[in-house]
């Protein structure tokens, strides 16, 4: 059953953090900022993607991050900052 992980009981655990299914992996983001204006967006995108957008919307290189710059991280598509 995809989502359903097996365990054997235990007093140690306190909860699970997800699988692979769609439910788990595909949320919503929101996006707010002045002057942005409203519109929705269905591209697949990943959170790795959003601190450089941050970082653009404050005005800032999102170059400056190591990661960026080194696996070539793009920011969020459609948000024109």
């Amino acid at each position: 059953n995809e989502g359903v992980i097996y365990t054997k009981p235990s007093a140690s655990k306190i909860a699970e953090h997800g699988g692979f299914s769609r439910d788990e992996t595909a949320v919503m983001m929101l996006v707010s900022a002045l002057g942005l204006k409203p519109a929705q967006s269905r591209t697949p995108v990943t959170t790795t993607q959003i601190a450089p957008t941050i970082l653009l919307a404050l005005g800032l290189d999102p170059k400056g991050l190591k990661a960026v710059r080194e696996e070539h991280t793009p920011t969020l598509p459609g948000l024109g900052f």
